[in-house]
């Protein structure tokens, strides 16, 4: 018996001394750690959003701000993980919002399978005070729901440049893994579109942090020493409001898909540029249904969300004419005194090619083939430079067949036709594409068949030939600018090509198109005969397979040294002079604030 407890006893003491170094260990040895691991259970620390620059037109006046909005988020880590704890939980909160227990659920799944793990799970901004009121009375009842205040972006001129502008969005793990360099976090922000996403580096600015003592419950006891953010850079851009808004007014009244820009032709700044039909930006301020975003990606609904103006691919007509022009000058083809007569037809190989309506011009010179736009005169620049790569060479310098680079994202490249690429595309797919055939480059010579340019591309060529040679980049941003105003930084002009344009050549071509909008018998003078300001314009009218011809305008003003660059198209718009021409003086009333008056008589051409 004595044994027993002896072995009892020592067992006893083996394992008081266990604990006594156990606890020796967790108090002397590791108890610092375990203290700082304590406290820190006991501190939360909350990332705090920085305000989002502000967006501004050249003269100042904000086209996007932010305002203060109260979102109901669910914090993910506090959903319940069982089916049944969930469903319960998803039908509390959808009686407080007046929404289904199934709306909830694809709420939280639709945010899971997007956003990083552990990012807030936004349900709904812009809840109604009684919403905020009633959760705060019964946050023990809703420990899952949080309501905190966010900025959201504000657009004082509503739809104003809405495909400059952009939107911005949450996060995604994406977003993470592409942009590790950047201070992003889950919940954070992130330009998405337009100005929004090439200038998010400087709108986005600097985040804080809050950070608060909480108790065993997690309820908030003190507040502890915090980091304030730093708002964001604001971007001023070189549109010019009263540009825009004529544009944006005139396409619209159309009812028809189109767009404009305007180009300055000395440094490449953007004064506007739209695309219709457009969108409220304000929308993506919201969250949207699959019905929203189905509409706005609808060819049927006009696409609204396509930027037509930088990402449409179209043939441009006769505005192509006056770089046809030059690179037969160039290549000595032509002389600016060269006649031909144009019979309203010619037939080339076998095939007949005719002026619009088949319209007889007579015996023209360049001057006057660019007045009445004679499309025989250009026909046969077409034949005499097939075999050559000469139209194409010009054509590529003056910028079509590759992007402009202009800050915005989304513009297409164009498409230049050679027999090297019309040939590869008929191997490829001979069903859509025939073979390289003279035919073709006398379709380009006129800025038809398969060649294809943006509105933006056209107006940043028209800006060369209106500056004597200098290929500019297209550039919307301005400067930028902190909370206070002072600059941080400035666009400073991108030459990108120089052409070796001869000027004596140039001065004929802009006379030719000073006649064409402005002369009795010229394509426009019905539109631009009565502006008190000289310009030098050019209408083009594209066919299009299947639909009715696309109307395209673009001007230089003033004549013979101009300031600005117009390019308007107008889909199904018909003749460049009945709808494109129209919504260019709209735009150049508004930039030279002069009106223009009605003229009576006039000849002009069809196109």
């Amino acid at each position: 018996m004595s044994r027993r407890f002896a072995v009892i006893g020592g067992i006893g003491l083996v394992l008081l001394g266990i604990l006594f170094f156990r606890l020796w260990s967790l108090q002397i040895v590791t108890g610092d750690k375990y203290l700082a691991e304590a406290n820190d259970n006991r501190t939360r620390e909350i990332r705090v959003p920085a305000p989002r620059g502000r967006i501004l037109d050249r003269d100042g006046k904000v086209l996007v701000d932010n305002r203060t909005s109260m979102a109901l988020q669910l914090d993910p880590i506090e959903i319940p993980t069982t089916v049944a704890g969930r469903q319960e939980l998803y039908a509390r909160i959808g009686k407080v919002l007046d929404h289904s227990a199934d709306w909830i659920r694809k709420k939280v799944y639709e945010t899971k399978k997007n956003d990083p793990p552990g990012s807030p799970i936004t349900l709904d901004q812009d809840v109604d005070d009684d919403i905020v009121y009633y959760l705060q009375e019964h946050q023990a009842e809703f420990p899952e729901v949080q309501v905190n205040r966010i900025f959201v972006r504000k657009y004082p001129q509503g739809l104003l440049a809405a495909h400059i502008l952009g939107s911005i969005g949450e996060v995604t793990a994406e977003d993470l893994e592409k942009n590790p360099d950047k201070d992003l976090a889950a919940g954070d922000t992130l330009g998405k579109t337009g100005i929004e996403q090439t200038y998010d580096d400087e709108l986005r600015g600097q985040p804080g942090d809050t950070k608060v003592q909480v108790d065993s419950t997690g309820r908030i006891v003190s507040q502890l020493p915090s980091t304030l953010p730093v708002p964001g850079e604001s971007v001023r851009l070189s549109i010019d409001g009263k540009v825009q808004q004529a544009g944006e007014a005139s396409l619209q009244s159309i009812g028809l898909p189109g767009a404009f820009v305007a180009m300055d032709v000395n440094n490449g700044q953007v004064l506007g540029l739209a695309s219709n039909p457009t969108f409220d930006p304000d929308m993506f301020t919201h969250p949207l249904t699959q019905n929203q975003v189905d509409a706005l990606y609808d060819e049927d609904n006009g696409a609204p969300l396509f930027d037509r103006a930088i990402g449409g691919q179209y043939a441009v007509g006769s505005t192509f004419k006056p770089f046809t022009a030059l690179a037969a000058l160039d290549g000595g083809y032509i002389t600016p005194q060269t006649v031909v007569n144009d019979t309203g037809s010619i037939t080339i190989a076998d095939q007949e090619f005719d002026n619009a309506g088949k319209q007889a011009h007579g015996p023209v010179d360049l001057q006057r083939a660019l007045e009445v736009s004679s499309d025989v005169y250009f026909y046969m620049l077409g034949r005499d430079m097939n075999g050559t790569r000469q139209l194409q060479n010009w054509a590529g310098d003056f910028g079509f067949g590759k992007a402009t680079g202009i800050d915005i994202p989304g513009e297409s490249e164009g498409l230049v036709p050679s027999p090297k690429w019309v040939n590869q595309a008929h191997k490829e797919e001979p069903k859509y594409y025939d073979p390289w055939a003279i035919g073709q480059n006398i379709q380009f010579a006129i800025g038809q068949g398969y060649f294809q340019a943006s509105p933006l591309q056209l107006a940043t060529a028209y800006a060369a030939l209106g500056n004597g040679g200098t290929v500019l980049q297209p550039q919307l941003m301005l400067q930028t600018e902190d909370a206070a105003g002072r600059v941080k930084s400035e666009a400073e002009p991108v030459v990108t090509g120089e052409i070796p344009i001869d000027p004596a050549a140039r001065q004929v071509i802009m006379d030719g198109l000073h006649d064409a909008a402005q002369a009795p018998e010229g394509t426009s003078y019905k539109v631009f005969g009565g502006f008190p300001v000289k310009v030098a314009g050019k209408t083009g009218t594209a066919e299009r397979t299947d639909e009715i011809d696309q109307a395209w305008y673009a001007v230089l003003a003033p004549y013979p040294d101009p300031e600005i660059a117009v390019v308007v198209t107008v889909e199904q718009g018909g003749f460049g002079a009945d709808t494109a021409a129209p919504v260019a003086l709209q735009i150049l009333q508004a930039y030279f604030d002069k009106q223009a008056h009605a003229v009576s008589g006039g000849v002009g051409s069809v196109e």
